[in-house]
Order: C-alpha cells, then structure tokens, then sequence
C-alpha cells in the first residue's frame, strides 16, 4: 500500500484554525504547496471545513483539514462553529493560524483552551509576517511565517514534524499476534449487507499485516470454515471472523485453536479493547425501556441484513427479553450528550482515526455510559467472549 492509498483513520489529521481572515486557507496552500483552499480577501470565505488527504514530508500521509474561521457571526456562523468543534475531535496536530499583526484575539484564546482540553498538540502560526517592520523572536510553540513569501514555511514543516510520532502510533492488528509460517483462517461472509466486488477495510487490513508477518492467510465463507479446516491439514495458529457469525464459526473451530473476530481486533487497535469488553457486562442490567446508541463511524446503506440496525437489535432482545429502545448513528452524527443512553455499542471504528474513537470512549466515560462494541457485545451474548479475548493474554 503506497502512501496515497493510507487509509483517512491511519493519516495524521492537521486542523487549521483561527479567526476569518487571518490568512488559514492561504497558509494551507503553502503548507501543502497546492491550491488545495479558496483564497479571499473577503472573510469567511471558507464556509465548511475542506479535506484532502496527501502526503506531506516530513510526516508521510496526512488528511489536511481546512475550518471556517471560528468567529464566523450570525446561525450560519454557529453551525459552522459546531462542525469546526467536532473537527477538533479527530485532530491529531492543530495549527492556529493568526494575522501576525493583530496578534491573538480571544477567539484564538479560546480555541486554545479548547486544543489544551482535548490534548492537542498545538502550534501558533502568525501569518503576514511580511507585513510586520521587525518580525520578534517566537516562543516555543509559535512560528512567524508568510504565505505570500513563502517566508518560515519549512520552518513551520520542520516543527510540525516534530508534534506527533509517526511511527508507531497504535498497536498492530494482528501481526503481532502471529510468526512467521502461521496460518491464519479468516472468515468472510458474503451476503447481501457485504460490500459489492470487495472487502470491508479491516478485513484488507488485517489480510495486509499477515502478510507482513510472513505468515498464510486463508479467506473463507462460513459455509466453507469446517470443510477447510479438514482439507488443508494444517493446525491454523489462530481464526478470525466476521463478528456477525461468530457463534456457527466458534462451534466448528476446535477449544484449541485460538479464535477472535475483526471488530474485536480493531477494538484493540484503536485503544479501547480494555473499556469495551468492562462495558458490556451492562448488558445484564438492561431494563424494559432503556435507550441503546449503535453507533458506527461510517455512513452506508443499510440493508435487510445490516448487523448495525437489525442483526445487534434482534439479538439484544433475545438476549435480555425486554423491550429496548435501540437508536442508530453514523458517521460524525455521534451525540455529545449520552445521558439519555444506558450503553453505547460502537462498530469497530475502521474508518476513524485513533483519536475520535479515543474521543467517544472517554465522552461516554465522563457521563458514566458503559461503552462497548459490536464483536465484543456478540461474543458476550452468544458465551464465547472470554475466548475470543484468550490471543491477547498469551
């Protein structure tokens, strides 16, 4: 996989922020060395947040993110304010962009207090620098840089590299779980809720990372798990599933063959396998009337058989034998306010990057909301959590 073909979820997310017309969207264009935003005199030009995903030495593949300024005025203004707050939300790298001349306003104080909340590495970037008789000495987490000269944009580069780690910054899928010459069985589903002509993106993931380890994967449907099982005649080191059919593979997977599923492994990957299978256990005190969120990071068509909106809920209600209220979100539509919920089942979380599911999970742990997710919460009711989970203790 080339660096154009890194996944959003694995790019290093930049934000731009700031005041209207203090320069971000022209400062974005030096940055990256495209005409990637509009460029106006006229304020809040930039009316939505811009996305492009690229490559930008010295941090490799990164998803640049373009804000309206933060102190846009009127409704409109508010809304845009509201999307550039959940902007903040998978930003791993800040930039508050600042009219050198002006200096910092109390909107850029604010936004401050924001990044310095979340966790977010921050640089001040003062723009117009060439407008300025004498540029002074910058602090230790601010640069003078011009757009329109080009003036302490490597600079700039240089210190952005320097904010975040490249390498290494999750754990692995799998490949740390396996050596060289394993072979791993993976269990695929094809049904109507499948994507058309491919594979979901943990699953070419997690099919990547055995490669890289040196070992064989095996693709199967679940029809087909037992009959190879018996053809190839070879012990596999470990299987995985799609979450959905995890009780039919786990009763023809023999107790000594480690088993888990991608949604489990994914959990793990983004930092929260730990919380998600404390949280599940809530399960047990569902009463009639409670309120479940499904939340999943993407935004598809869901379809007759979909394991968000129908196969979860169904088995919930078997499960517990009361009446629940399930409610469904997707994509960036992840409420702030979980009061009203008594669990939060998330999906695995493939197409966010680490910091907005780390985000979810610690919003749901403020408000006291167990949080779990779609592997974990099917193992559990069908009695096969703890070995789905035994691959990590060994």
């Amino acid at each position: 996989m080339g660096l154009n073909d890194t996944p959003s979820a694995n790019r290093i997310h930049i934000g731009f922020f700031g005041c209207r017309n203090a320069g971000k969207s022209s400062v974005v264009n030096a940055i990256t060395g495209q005409d990637l935003a509009v460029v106006s005199d006229t304020p809040g030009t930039t009316t939505d947040p811009v996305r492009k995903a690229m490559e930008l030495l010295p941090l490799g593949p990164v998803m640049i993110i373009d804000t309206p300024g933060f102190d846009d005025e009127g409704e409109l203004g508010g809304l845009r304010m509201q999307k550039t707050k959940r902007i903040l939300n998978r930003t791993d790298m800040a930039l508050l962009v600042v009219d050198a001349k002006r200096g910092l306003q109390e909107t850029d104080k604010k936004l401050i207090s924001f990044f310095r909340e979340k966790e977010i590495p921050y640089l001040i970037v003062k723009n117009k620098s060439d407008l300025l008789e004498q540029v002074p000495e910058p602090k230790e987490n601010e640069i003078y840089v011009s757009a329109l000269t080009g003036e302490g944009v490597e600079d700039c580069k240089e210190k952005m590299g320097k904010m975040v780690c490249v390498e290494n910054r999750t754990v692995p899928i799998v490949k740390d779980l396996i050596q060289p010459s394993d072979f791993v069985i993976l269990v695929v589903p094809i049904d109507s809720s499948a994507p058309k002509g491919r594979l979901i993106l943990p699953q070419q993931q997690t099919i990547r990372e055995i490669l890289e380890a040196g070992a064989t994967a095996v693709a199967v449907r679940e029809t087909e798990m037992g009959e190879t099982l018996q053809a190839v005649g070879k012990r596999p080191s470990l299987v995985i599933t799609d979450s959905q059919v995890f009780e039919q593979v786990s009763a023809e997977v023999p107790e000594d063959i480690p088993l888990t599923s991608f949604s489990i492994l994914m959990a793990r990957y983004k930092g929260y396998l730990e919380t998600a299978v404390d949280g599940v256990s809530a399960v047990e005190h569902l009463q009639d009337g409670d309120r479940i969120l499904i939340a999943e990071g993407c935004t598809h068509h869901r379809q007759c058989e979909d394991i968000g909106s129908v196969k979860i809920p169904k088995w919930l209600k078997q499960y517990t034998n009361r009446e629940l209220r399930i409610e469904l979100s997707s994509g960036q539509d992840f409420p702030d306010d979980l009061s009203p919920y008594s669990l939060v089942i998330h999906c695995g979380g493939c197409m966010l990057n680490e910091r907005e599911v780390q985000f979810r999970m610690k919003c749901a742990a403020r408000q006291g909301i167990p949080f779990t997710n779609y592997g974990i919460t099917i193992a559990y009711m069908k009695g096969i959590l703890q070995r789905s989970c035994e691959i990590f203790n060994q």
